[in-house]
C-alpha cells in the first residue's frame, strides 16, 4: 500500500467545502485545508497506526516529511501524530531533525502544539540534556520556534517536571511582542502552575510589571482566586 497516496485520497473523499473555508477564516495566516474537521483527521491517522507498526523509525520520519512537505494543513496533523509513533525509539539525535521540521513545516499555532506538545515533549522528556537545545530557540526569528521553546514543554510542566527550564524559558520569552509567543509560555506557566502553584505565583508576581498581560492571564487562569486578583492589581 502506498500510504501517502491513501491518506490524500481518504482526505480528499472527506474534504468539505463549508469547513475548508471556515478553516481558513479560523486561523489569521494563510492555510491549505482539505476541509476536513480535526477529530476526523485524528481518526483517519490512528486508523493506519497498524500499517506504520512494522516500520523502522527512519521510515516512519520519511512518512511524516512527505506529509509535512505538502503544506496541506490535516497532512501536517497526521504527520505530527505519526512522528509520536516511533517514541521508543527516539534518540538525542532526532533534535536536530525535530527543529529542522519546525523551521521548515510549522506555520500557525494547531502545527506548533500538535508537534511540540507531544513529539518534542516526550523527546525532551526522555533526553533532559536536550533542554538547553530548546532554550535556545527562544531568540529565534522564527515567531514558531520562540513559541515552540514554551509549548514543547505543556506536558512535562503539568508533571512538575523541568520548573527551572520553565522559569528560564518563561524570562527569556517575558517581553516578546507576539501574540501567540505571549500565549504560548503562558500556557506553559499556567500548566506548571498546577504541581507548583505557589512558586509559578511567585514568579508572576516579580515579573508582572514587565509580563504582557494576554501571558499574564494565561498563566494565572488555573490560580485561586485570590491570586489571581493579586496578580492582576495595578
Amino acid at each position: 500500500m502506498d500510504l501517502i497516496a491513501t491518506v490524500r485520497q481518504e482526505l480528499q473523499s472527506m474534504s468539505d467545502p463549508v469547513w475548508q473555508e471556515k478553516t481558513r477564516r479560523f486561523f489569521k495566516e494563510s492555510v491549505d485545508p482539505y476541509g476536513v474537521p480535526t477529530g476526523d483527521v485524528r481518526k483517519l491517522g490512528k486508523y493506519f497506526y497498524p500499517f506504520l507498526a512494522p516500520l523502522q523509525k527512519e521510515a516512519v520520519f520519511t512518512l511524516c516529511e512527505q506529509l509535512f512537505a505538502s503544506g496541506k494543513q490535516e497532512e501536517c496533523l497526521i504527520a505530527c501524530d505519526w512522528s509520536l509513533r516511533p517514541k521508543k525509539h527516539y534518540t538525542a539525535d532526532d533534535f536536530a531533525r525535530f527543529s529542522r521540521w519546525v523551521d521548515q513545516y510549522v506555520t500557525n499555532w494547531a502545527i506548533c502544539d500538535t508537534f511540540c506538545n507531544h513529539t518534542v515533549g516526550t523527546l525532551v522528556t526522555k533526553y533532559p540534556e536536550l533542554l538547553p537545545e530548546l532554550e535556545k530557540w527562544t531568540t529565534d526569528s522564527n515567531r514558531w520556534k520562540r513559541r515552540a521553546a514554551a509549548v514543547s514543554l505543556i506536558v512535562p510542566a503539568k508533571k512538575g517536571l523541568f520548573l527551572d527550564t520553565v522559569f528560564r524559558i518563561a524570562t527569556a520569552l517575558l517581553e516578546d511582542t507576539d501574540d501567540l509567543v505571549q500565549k504560548g509560555y503562558g500556557w506553559m506557566l499556567k500548566e506548571a502552575s498546577i504541581p507548583h502553584q505557589e512558586a509559578v505565583f511567585d514568579f508572576v508576581l516579580d515579573h508582572k510589571t514587565v509580563m504582557p498581560r494576554t501571558a499574564l492571564r494565561y498563566a494565572i487562569e488555573k490560580m485561586p482566586e485570590q491570586h489571581r486578583r493579586e496578580a492582576m492589581a495595578k
